[in-house]
C-alpha cells in the first residue's frame, strides 16, 4: 500500500496453528493475545473481486462511517462500492466522510457465503458466534474502540491491529481516521505508552479480548471475516 507502513515487529503473542482446540479455548477464557496461523481454506477462492461481483454485485450493502461512534449508515450496491468507493483511504479525510463495508452484514442475502466459512475452532465456553464480513481499501480502518470478544480472520490482504487493554484508554480524536493518527499521534507516543500491534495476514486469526481498546488498518485492499463471541 505504498505510504502505509507495517510495524517493525508484533509485540502480540503468537501461537502456533497446531494447538489443540482446548489450548485455544483455555488462552481465550484467559484474555490472552493470539495471532495464529492456520491453513488457507476453499472460502478464499469465493472472496475474488470476480467472484464476489458475481454473486452479490447487485444487491445493496449498508456502509459505515469509519469513526468511533459510526452514526451515519449508507446504502449502496454492493458493485458501485467496489468499483467506485473501494480505493486507498485519503490521508486528510475525517471519519465521518469515509465509508467503510463491514458489520451491517445481511445475513439473509450473505447467507449462501457464511455457509461456507469454516470458523477457526476457538471458543468461549458459555457463548455463541456471530459472523462479520468486511471489504476495505488500502489506508482504511476503523478508529479505536472496543465491545466484546472475538477473533478475525483475513481472507486477502493485510491488516495492521494496534490493542490496549482496557484500563489503559489511548489517546485519539474519535472522528480521526487510524491513517491520520498513525502518522500524527503514534510517532509521539513514549515506547511506555505505545499500544501492542501486530500485522495479521491471509489465513492468520488475531483473538481480541473483551473490552479491549483496538483500531485496525488495512495495508492493503483487504477481504476479512471477523467473529463475534457473545
Amino acid at each position: 500500500a505504498g505510504a502505509v507502513p507495517e510495524e517493525e515487529r508484533c509485540t502480540v503473542e503468537r501461537a502456533d496453528g497446531s494447538l489443540s482446540t482446548g489450548v485455544m479455548a483455555l488462552g481465550l477464557v484467559a484474555l490472552r493475545l493470539v495471532a495464529v496461523a492456520r491453513c488457507p481454506q476453499a472460502f478464499r477462492a469465493l472472496c475474488t473481486r470476480q467472484q464476489l461481483l458475481a454473486a452479490f454485485g447487485e444487491r445493496r450493502v449498508r456502509l459505515s462511517t469509519a469513526n468511533t461512534y459510526s452514526y451515519r449508515k449508507v446504502d449502496v450496491p454492493f458493485q458501485e462500492y467496489v468499483e467506485q468507493l473501494l480505493k486507498p483511504q485519503d490521508p486528510a479525510a475525517l471519519g465521518s466522510d469515509t465509508l467503510y463495508f463491514f458489520g451491517d452484514n445481511n445475513f439473509t442475502e450473505w447467507g449462501p457465503l457464511f455457509e461456507k466459512y469454516v470458523p477457526p475452532p476457538f471458543r468461549i465456553p458459555g457463548t455463541s458466534s456471530a459472523y462479520s464480513f468486511g471489504i476495505a481499501g488500502s489506508g482504511s480502518g476503523v478508529p479505536f474502540h472496543w465491545h466484546g470478544p472475538g477473533y478475525s480472520e483475513v481472507i486477502f490482504g493485510r491488516k495492521r491491529w494496534f490493542l490496549y487493554p482496557p484500563d489503559k484508554t489511548p489517546h485519539f480524536h474519535p472522528n480521526e481516521t487510524t491513517l491520520a493518527w498513525l502518522q500524527h499521534t503514534y510517532p509521539t507516543l513514549p515506547p511506555a505508552e505505545r499500544p501492542l500491534e501486530c500485522t495479521i495476514r491471509p489465513g492468520e486469526v488475531l483473538y481480541f479480548p473483551d473490552r479491549w481498546w483496538h483500531a485496525t488498518l488495512n495495508l492493503d485492499t483487504s477481504v476479512f471475516i471477523s467473529t463475534f463471541l457473545g
